[in-house]
């Protein structure tokens, strides 16, 4: 559902020239897997990825195959010292292919806001975030705020809040909600949006 208001569909990421380079990462992944895979490794072995370095997979999309995912999986095995982190919305997937036996340097958080949220139980577990109208709400809920690094929301404590983007016709259409309320309301009118692959 939230893909209707991500901030990955307006903006800068619809410059022409940006969406081209995104189009063309996906055609990659999906023509070539492994291709992808090896220059993906290739890519971490450089210096500026030594020494204990972070990397957000994804700036937005997801892990959309349990192959595209199993590919994550391994890079993150080979390059032990990056700690590789993540937001999805893929809950069965990873309790199908990470859950089991998740590498020690790869975290994730489950995101409100998509077709399985009824799957999430963070009274027993699960790392959840949802995207709140401002930091006032994120408080006001009793949950973590995300404001001062990114990691936190796979480092510190859970659940965590972010905020909406600051696009007005966007806050408009979410209104004082979180993703995850919007979402329940949208299924309970009986409103879904399609799923989308990742872009990267």
């Amino acid at each position: 559902m939230c893909a209707g208001v991500c901030y990955a569909r307006h903006g800068t990421y619809r410059f022409p020239q940006v969406l081209a380079k995104h189009e063309r990462n996906l055609a990659r992944v999906l023509d070539d897997l492994p291709q992808w895979e090896s220059d993906i490794l290739a890519e971490l072995a450089h210096e500026r990825f030594r020494g204990g370095k972070a990397l957000r997979v994804h700036d937005s999309g997801d892990y959309f195959s349990d192959a595209y995912l199993s590919a994550w999986l391994r890079i993150a095995r080979a390059v032990p010292d990056v700690l590789f982190y993540s937001y999805t919305k893929e809950v069965s997937r990873f309790r199908r292919l990470v859950e089991p036996d998740p590498p020690a340097n790869f975290r994730w958080v489950y995101s409100y806001g998509g077709r399985e949220d009824h799957l999430l139980d963070p009274e027993h577990g699960d790392r959840v975030a949802d995207v709140f109208p401002d930091e006032a709400a994120i408080t006001s809920a009793g949950w973590h705020t995300n404001a001062a690094t990114d990691l936190d929301a796979v480092l510190g404590p859970s659940p965590v809040g972010m905020t909406q983007n600051a696009q007005p016709h966007l806050r408009h259409r979410i209104g004082g909600r979180t993703f995850g309320e919007w979402q329940a309301a949208e299924h309970a009118r009986g409103r879904s949006l399609p799923r989308r692959p990742p872009h990267r």
